[in-house]
This record gives C-alpha cells, structure tokens and sequence, in this order.
C-alpha cells in the first residue's frame, strides 16, 4: 500500500488497484470531500460484518431486501463500545435470529480488533524504499 498526501488535508491510499480517498472535516480544516480515515475504519467494520449477514441470507435465500445492520458507536476520542442491530422484517425467518448473529463472528476486521497486531514504524530513506513493499 502507497500513501501520498495530495494536498489540504486530504490523504490518498493506493491499494491493490484500488483508490481510496480520505479527508478532515470541515471542523478539523479539511474540505469535507471525502470521509476521515476513522469514517473509513468504522464503515470497513460495518461492511465486513455485513457481508457475512448477506451471505448467510444469501445461502438461505432469505431477500436481502428484508434486513439491514444499524452500527451506534459510543465514543469519547476513540471508540469505547460498538453497538450493532441486525434490523429485520416480517420476511425473516425467528428461527435464524441467533445464527445471523453468529455470521457476524467470521468478520476479519472484528477478530483483528480482537487481537491487535504489533507495529514498526520508521523514517527510511526514498532510496531504501522499494516499490513492491
């Protein structure tokens, strides 16, 4: 992953293909473009449990259009505690109420937070630097 800053207090990520922008707020004088990097860490949790809900319904054909997730996180700096609602309809079988709830536990991003990793960081030289790390 390469990280580049592209001006104000926007940071740009480069990843796998893929750019994902970030910003400050408005309050924090960025430009509010973009979300903040811990917007984007908050909705990676959220989408990550999410995609295990839709495939347990997938997998039980069970419409996705019955069901959503409400993510409340309670925060003070950083987050103290994570609340999350698998909010259903009529259309969702009483019977998968628990194991949706359980779908949730395969989320790579939740079992990280559960085991933090060990960090390096250090100041290297652009000549030490090579484009495949």
């Amino acid at each position: 992953m390469k990280i580049y800053f592209p001006g104000s207090k926007r940071i740009t990520a480069e990843y796998r293909g893929f750019t994902i922008e970030s910003d400050q707020s408005i309050e924090s004088d960025g430009c509010g473009e973009n979300p903040t990097p811990f917007d984007l860490f908050k909705a990676s949790l959220g989408t990550c449990m999410a995609y295990y809900v839709m495939a347990f319904c997938m997998e039980r054909d069970i419409p996705l259009d019955c069901i959503w997730l409400q993510f409340h996180f309670e925060e003070e700096k950083i987050i103290q505690s994570i609340k999350v609602r698998i909010v259903v309809d009529e259309r969702f079988p009483a019977k998968y109420f628990n194991s949706v709830v359980r779908a949730t536990e395969a989320c790579k991003i939740k079992k990280q937070l559960l085991h933090p990793p060990s960090y390096e960081v250090l100041t290297v030289l652009n000549s030490e630097v090579s484009e495949k790390e």
